[in-house]
């Protein structure tokens, strides 16, 4: 039985060793209704314009959906609360119930390695998180970027994480942790303050040639985290970030409804500027993800493996 259905798009892309990259479609519960229907319509069209093809992937009807025809993105934005964000771990669960479930950036890095998706873009990655002496909690994200090879264009870490931790954690699964045009590593929405990374890189070439080495030269299996800080910073955003993950503890929300329960928060403290930050956290890094993967597939072209 037929459980991955790719459009033809990506079909074509991945037949004929063209540039394709993973998107994940978690930004419809975040942006319900048109909104998170243009915002990932806009996603694919700046990887498009970038020469990659755009793969947003989705859960429907007992299948994964590698590249999002018309006709889904139409049911994914009216979903509503029919729609579940979905990890690694829930994907062979959400395919036997039939629901629609929204890839987090841990599912798409599993559905990737899957079909032969070698680059992905994300907001922000999922990490350790504040409180682990007390109530141990990591985000899968990261064992599924450290097995998955797949290069992930993030905005860094999110901020209302443990990010010195979760960069430590990043080092001892190797996994190569590169800032775009930054020493260290952004922290969502501010791009300086954050552990230095293991590489700094100014070129896509150079993005390009690290991976090539790292896949092939090495023959690693394991993912490449490049983190790309946003083009307006916020600030004044720390002290919103404190109060909203202290009124989650206090609410009792753990594990992976924090993210939604904090960004909530922000938004409504911060009157918005927030979610439009991450809105053009989104757009930044899968235009990036575009250009590196339009990079390295110049670069495969040319080199013998």
């Amino acid at each position: 039985m037929q459980t991955i259905r790719c459009s033809r798009e990506v079909q074509e892309a991945l037949a004929n060793d063209r540039p394709v990259v993973a998107l994940e479609s978690a930004v419809f519960p975040a942006y319900p209704g048109p909104a998170g229907w243009e915002l990932v319509r806009q996603s694919e069209d700046l990887v498009r314009r970038r020469g990659a093809v755009p793969a947003t992937l989705g859960i429907a009807g007992g299948e994964i959906l590698v590249g999002l025809e018309d006709v889904d993105h139409k049911e994914f934005s009216e979903a509503g609360e029919r729609a579940r964000k979905v990890g690694a771990r829930d994907l062979a669960a959400c395919l036997v119930d039939g629901g629609f479930g929204m890839t987090t950036i841990g599912a798409t890095l599993a559905i990737a390695k899957v079909v032969g998706i070698r680059f992905a873009a994300a907001s922000g990655l999922g990490g350790v998180h504040r409180g682990y002496a007390e109530r141990p909690d990591v985000s899968a994200d990261l064992s599924e970027l450290a097995s998955a090879p797949v290069l992930v264009v993030t905005s860094g870490v999110k901020s209302f994480l443990d990010v010195e931790a979760t960069a430590e954690v990043l080092e001892s699964l190797a996994v190569p942790t590169l800032g775009w045009h930054t020493d260290t590593l952004p922290l969502y929405f501010t791009g300086h303050g954050g552990p230095r990374i293991s590489a700094r890189v100014d070129e896509v070439s150079e993005v390009a040639r690290i991976a090539w080495h790292h896949w092939h030269t090495l023959g690693r299996n394991g993912g490449v985290l490049l983190g790309q800080p946003p083009r307006n910073e916020l600030a004044d955003v720390q002290d919103l970030i404190t109060q909203s993950v202290r009124h989650a503890e206090a609410e009792g929300v753990t594990g992976p409804a924090i993210t939604a329960f904090v960004l909530g928060e922000l938004n409504r403290a911060s009157g918005g500027r927030t979610k439009e930050a991450t809105k053009q956290l989104i757009l930044g890094t899968a235009d990036l993800a575009g250009q590196v993967a339009s990079a390295y597939a110049q670069l495969a072209s040319r080199t013998p493996r």
